[in-house]
C-alpha cells in the first residue's frame, strides 16, 4: 500500500512540473504558433532550430503582473533609480568611452547626459541585462492573453531577424519582457532602428558602439528635440479641473499651452516663461494607483520630450526617472 502510495505522489509530482513547464495549452499554442510562423516567411529550419528549447516561463507571468511601475509610490521609484551611486558610476562609465559618446552626441544630436540615464536605469550601464531566455519569455507573453497579439508581433520580428542572420538565437539572453542589450530593446526597436555603428557587419547590442549609436538613433528618429524641457515638478491649487490630471501613461490627454495651466499652479517661479507656448499635460502618477495616495500630489507638468521616453517605456515613473537621473548628470559632466 504504500509502494502504491508513493508512485501515486511521483505521478503527481512529475505531472506538475511538467504542468509548470508547459501548461495545458502551450504546447497546442506552440504548434499552431509555428503554422503562424511559416505563413510569415520564417523558415521551418529557422523556426525549429530557433524555438527548440522554448518553454513556458512562470516567472515571466509573475513580473508581468508585478511591475514596479504597479506598485512604488513616485518618490520611491525615481530615487531607487537616480542615487549618488548611480551618478558616479554613470560618470566613471562617460569619462572610460569618452570619445565614443561624444561623437555620437555630435553625430545624432542626443545629449550623453540622456543616452547616459537611460543606459544607468536600463541594464546600470551594461552590468545587468538580464538573464532570460528571450524566446521563451515573448512565447510565455505571447500564450498568455493579456498582451498575446503585441508579444507575438515581437516573436515573429525576433525570428526574422534570426532568419536574416542579423542576431545569433544563442545569445539572446535579456529581460522577463524580451528586451535585449545595454539599452533593453525590444525586437521592433531593433528591425527599425538598430545600427551597426564599427560597421563589421553585424549589429551586436552588448557592444558599446552598436548599443550606443542604436539608442541614440531610435531618440532621434523618434523625435527627441534637446532644445525643449523634459518635465516641471508641481504643486497644483485645489481648483484645478480634474479633467486635466493624467494617471494612466497609456495616453495624455487634455493638453493646453504651459501659459493656461499656470493659473493652477502654486509654485510658478519654477516655468521658464520661455516654453509658455509649448504643449503640456499634467500628470499626477500616484493617484489610481498608490493606495490613499493625495489627488494633487506628486504633481508634474510633462511636455514632449517626455513623451518621447514614453514610447521608450509606458510608465509615467520611468520617464520621471530617466528625466531626473539626465538633470543630475548634467550637473555633474
Amino acid at each position: 500500500m504504500k509502494l502504491v502510495k508513493y508512485i501515486f505522489i511521483c505521478i503527481i509530482f512529475i505531472c506538475s512540473s511538467s504542468f509548470a513547464e508547459n501548461p495545458l495549452g502551450f504546447l497546442t499554442w506552440k504548434k499552431n504558433f509555428k503554422k503562424t510562423a511559416l505563413q510569415n516567411n520564417i523558415s521551418e529550419k529557422t523556426f525549429d532550430t530557433a524555438m527548440a528549447n522554448v518553454k513556458f516561463l512562470p516567472n515571466v507571468i509573475k513580473y508581468d503582473r508585478y511591475q514596479p511601475e504597479f506598485y512604488e509610490d513616485t518618490k520611491t521609484y525615481i530615487s531607487k533609480r537616480t542615487s549618488s551611486k548611480k551618478v558616479s558610476k554613470g560618470v566613471k562609465f562617460y569619462n572610460k568611452n569618452f570619445n565614443l559618446i561624444n561623437v555620437i552626441e555630435d553625430q545624432y544630436g542626443i545629449e550623453k547626459e540622456l543616452l547616459l540615464a537611460l543606459m544607468g536605469i536600463e541594464t546600470n550601464f551594461g552590468t545587468y541585462v538580464g538573464k532570460m531566455d528571450i524566446l521563451s519569455s515573448l512565447a510565455t507573453l505571447s500564450f498568455d492573453e493579456r498582451r498575446s497579439e503585441f508579444f507575438t508581433n515581437e516573436l515573429l520580428i525576433l525570428l526574422r531577424l534570426i532568419e536574416n542572420n542579423q542576431i545569433d538565437y544563442k545569445t539572446l539572453y535579456g529581460s522577463w519582457a524580451g528586451a535585449f542589450g545595454y539599452f533593453q530593446f525590444m525586437p521592433s526597436t531593433m528591425k527599425n532602428y538598430a545600427i551597426d555603428f564599427d560597421k563589421n557587419n553585424y549589429i551586436d547590442l552588448k557592444n558599446n558602439k552598436d548599443a550606443y549609436a542604436s539608442a541614440a538613433n531610435y531618440l532621434n528618429k523618434i523625435g527627441w528635440n534637446d532644445d525643449q524641457p523634459c518635465f516641471y515638478k508641481i504643486d497644483l491649487s485645489t481648483t484645478v479641473p480634474k479633467k486635466y490630471l493624467n494617471v494612466s501613461a497609456k495616453k495624455l490627454h487634455n493638453k493646453k499651452k504651459l501659459k493656461y495651466f499656470r493659473k493652477y499652479i502654486v509654485n510658478k517661479d519654477v516655468l521658464d516663461k520661455k516654453f509658455d507656448n509649448l504643449a503640456t499635460s499634467i500628470i499626477t502618477p500616484d493617484k489610481d494607483i498608490i493606495p490613499d495616495a493625495e489627488n494633487l500630489s506628486p504633481a508634474y507638468l510633462v511636455f514632449d520630450n517626455y513623451e518621447i521616453i514614453l514610447k521608450w517605456n509606458r510608465s509615467l515613473r520611468f520617464s520621471l526617472a530617466v528625466c531626473t537621473l539626465k538633470e543630475k548628470f548634467e550637473n555633474e559632466l
